[in-house]
């Protein structure tokens, strides 16, 4: 699996640099998120500009990072989302579980304003 990693302090940038997330890929890209969970990392932004088509097992490696970071109490979203990739995920309903933003930027916009809504909430 190709992938690349860019860490920063309040989340990691994981880019899927595959043209298909299906059954070959989804095992590793779910060990690859456990991974990065167990380090503590909590917001993660998995960017699939570079993915053209998913399996359902595809899918289930989204669910598990949507799983991992909630209960870390974190922030897990998926960004560079093509149109039939956006369709297929509308059909699964997992736009109704997990965030969606079309670019990087409005991801990362996004974590760290949940992080400053956890930080408000810790203070009261």
């Amino acid at each position: 699996m190709r992938f690349t990693i860019d860490k920063h302090e309040k989340y990691i940038l994981f880019s899927l640099n595959e043209e298909s997330l299906n059954s070959l890929v989804s095992p590793l890209l779910k060990s690859e998120l456990i991974l990065i969970n167990a380090e503590g990392q909590r917001n993660i932004i998995l960017d699939l500009t570079a993915v053209k088509n998913a399996d359902s097992s595809g899918l289930s490696s989204l669910l598990v990072g949507q799983r991992l970071c909630k209960n870390a109490d974190g922030v897990f979203i998926i960004a560079g989302l093509n149109k039939a990739l956006s369709k297929l995920i509308a059909l699964s309903q997992l736009d109704k579980v997990i965030t969606i933003v079309p670019k990087i930027d409005e991801a990362i916009d996004l974590i760290f304003m949940e992080e400053i809504e956890k930080e408000l909430r810790r203070e009261i």
